[in-house]
């Protein structure tokens, strides 16, 4: 494998960086993470750390940010009921 120089020269076909795993290194991974994330540290509420952590295997090169997002959307629940629709209200 050759080092690349410029880490955005990795582009697919649209013109855009690719943030595949076969294409990025763990330091680039790290950076478009953390770039996503904006305050890695969570001090603003704390859930900014969990999102990291939730992160961690595609920094680590395990899955792919589509396949933790999809995972993390399987497992969502809100918590609250829709509220019940009683009409339009146009005819009263």
């Amino acid at each position: 494998m050759t080092a690349r120089s410029e880490p955005d020269s990795i582009l697919d076909d649209g013109g855009f960086m690719s943030i595949l795993i076969k294409d990025t290194t763990r330091e680039e991974r790290e950076r478009i993470v953390s770039e996503s994330i904006g305050n890695i540290n969570g001090s603003c509420d704390g859930c900014a750390s969990g999102l990291a952590e939730m992160y961690q295997d595609y920094i680590d090169g395990r899955r792919e940010i589509s396949e933790i997002n999809m995972s993390f959307r399987a497992h969502y629940e809100s918590g609250e009921e829709a509220p019940a629709r009683s009409g339009c209200g146009l005819f009263g």
